[in-house]
């Protein structure tokens, strides 16, 4: 499977590697973009300074440009957080798309949103102030609508980010236990 993985509002830092590397061990092809230009944050507030200095706009672009010489071939998009706002946003307007892979993150859809059957998968913290469930309560009705198969998982107690061993929302059972469904789903398409 073709993967493309975006990275968290912290930038490309060693967790998205790891997870690369994760990936392809599980026999994938995966590639991370740069979407910082060598940029990483190292705190929460330093991640919400680098993402506005740039701006959702311009990190859309440089995403879009990332996926493109890859989209004819069916790419599964993935994302950590921010990463994966991004990567819904590409997948939904993908026709070739596989599949959506997203970690901590989701994003709004537009009205007009329609993909045929979309394999998607969710895994987050829950509580997660960033993904909260009157939030995923609107969201998942959207995607269904928009005509993705979802499924969500939920980590309870987890942090936002609990994949990333280098934050404080490391959750070294939660995070396990979504790559093996992360890896589950990938084989499942």
């Amino acid at each position: 499977m073709d993967i493309l993985l975006f990275h968290s509002a912290y930038g490309l830092r060693p967790a998205v590697h790891e997870a690369a590397d994760r990936l392809r061990a599980a026999g994938h092809q995966v590639r991370v973009p740069d979407l910082y230009e060598g940029q990483t944050a190292g705190t929460e507030e330093e991640a919400a300074e680098l993402r506005e200095s740039i701006g959702n706009d311009r990190l859309l672009t440089r995403a879009v440009k990332a996926a493109a010489p890859f989209s004819d071939k069916g790419l599964v998009y993935a994302g950590f957080s921010l990463g994966g706002a991004l990567a819904q946003n590409l997948a939904l307007g993908d026709e070739n798309a596989r599949g959506l892979l997203l970690l901590h993150g989701t994003s709004d859809l537009r009205e007009d949103a329609a993909v045929d059957d979309l394999p998607v998968q969710l895994h987050v913290a829950d509580p997660d102030p960033a993904e909260t469930h009157e939030w995923l309560s609107l969201w998942y009705p959207q995607m269904r609508r928009a005509g993705a198969d979802v499924e969500i998982y939920r980590y309870p107690g987890a942090g936002h980010l609990f994949t990333d061993p280098a934050l404080p929302d490391y959750d070294a059972e939660a995070a396990e236990q979504a790559w093996r469904t992360a890896l589950g789903f990938l084989d499942s398409l």
